[in-house]
């Protein structure tokens, strides 16, 4: 009987100052194509603090991975997050010895030339980086103007805003253009920058001072939907409390990402009110969400005082709708739930805005969902300079 091919081994190491976004993308769609990849953390602990505040629980310590084989390693950015990757010597072992052996290597933003062009390993390459570090090429590497450069075995991205086609490309190498509709397709995913939003009965949003904003965790959820929300929110210096809906502060997303909540919702719910609640979707994850209670009764208090509150892809259908928090509004969500919308939803749009209510449709949206939600919540000043920080404009 034919056996089954034993699925791709990638490496994915994280440090403090890592990009949470070019960590979260890659390794949510290698997981989704079929790889077995290790979140190994490049320091002592196997718990990382990563950039804003994120706190991820990696799978291994990097030094326990050393004799181990990949098809794939990759390098996320962030600051100082590249420069301590580049400082690593047991990670520049890891990836020479791999190289070496004509393996298949990526980096993205700061970590193409802070990393592997400091180890020599894109001698020879054409190679792209962030735009405020590209200068960082030596003379041996060939910079890009691209948001992805697959020059051989290496591949090399931009920024937090690219991720999704970083990740793509290393999937379309590993797995093959197929594999690549088969994941892109459902999610939404859409490479252009910029983003719109569709809004109906305009109203302004209220916040004094520093927003704060709830987003509940649980079990199963999108970890894509969450982390960017999160990224996003504090690059834009809101307060944003992570709050677990479990028995523990430790969540596991849906596609394994072990995130580290900042407090149990029932601390968070002590912390109300806030300016803005916001759901990540993701199964069953949304469907604890919408069980929870503590959470249903903040949600309900947040409608009733007429404050912000908003919900993506699965937790539109399975946490807002089920509670009448979508009474009287308009809300969009992932095509195979818009049936559980009363109305049948507005599915043509990516974000909508109905009121204090605003939703988005998938993991794909997800970039675009934070932008508008801090358009909505700071304005299109502090908006278009969050999408700049992410590289997020067309």
């Amino acid at each position: 009987m034919a056996t089954s091919p034993s699925p791709k081994k990638v490496l994915l190491p994280i440090v403090a100052g890592t990009e949470p976004i070019e960590a979260s993308i890659p390794i949510d769609i290698l997981r989704r194509a079929g790889a077995n990849v290790t979140v190994a953390s490049a320091g002592d602990a196997l718990l990382v603090e990563i950039m804003y505040g994120v706190k991820i629980l990696a799978d291994e310590l990097l030094v326990d991975c050393a004799a181990a084989s990949y098809d794939l390693i990759v390098l996320p950015g962030g600051v100082p997050g590249a420069a301590n990757l580049g400082g690593r010597a047991t990670l520049e072992g890891i990836v020479r010895k791999h190289v070496e052996k004509g393996g298949l290597f990526a980096a993205i933003c700061a970590a193409p030339p802070l990393a592997l062009a400091s180890w020599g390993l894109l001698d020879g390459h054409k190679a792209t980086g962030h735009p405020w570090f590209v200068e960082k090429f030596p003379p041996k590497v060939t910079a890009v103007d691209a948001n992805v450069v697959v020059d051989g075995n290496a591949v090399t991205g931009t920024g937090p805003a690219t991720s999704m086609e970083f990740a793509m490309a290393l999937v379309e190498q590993l797995y093959g253009k197929e594999k690549v509709e088969q994941i892109a397709k459902p999610m939404l995913v859409r490479y252009e920058g910029g983003y719109s939003m569709k809004e109906l009965n305009s109203v302004e949003w209220h916040c004094s001072g520093t927003p704060k904003v709830l987003l509940p965790v649980a079990n199963g959820i999108e970890e894509m939907e969450a982390i960017i929300l999160v990224d996003a929110l504090r690059r834009a210096n809101a307060d944003v409390v992570v709050a677990s809906a479990e028995d523990g502060v430790v969540v596991t997303a849906r596609y394994g990402t072990r995130i580290v909540a900042d407090v149990m919702l029932d601390e968070a719910a002590d912390r109300a009110p806030f300016d803005l609640i916001i759901v990540p979707g993701g199964m069953p994850g949304a469907k604890t969400l919408g069980g929870c209670e503590q959470l249903v009764a903040l949600l309900k208090k947040q409608a009733e005082a007429n404050r912000p509150y908003g919900a993506i892809g699965a937790a539109t259908a399975h946490v807002l709708e089920p509670h009448g928090l979508l009474k009287g509004k308009k809300a969009t969500t992932c095509a195979s739930m818009a049936g559980l919308l009363a109305d049948g939803g507005e599915c043509e749009n990516r974000v909508v805005v109905d009121g204090n209510v605003i939703t988005s449709r998938s993991p794909g949206t997800a970039m675009e969902y934070a932008a508008a939600v801090v358009e909505k919540m700071m304005g299109r000043d502090e908006a278009r300079r969050l999408a700049e920080g992410l590289l997020f404009l067309s």
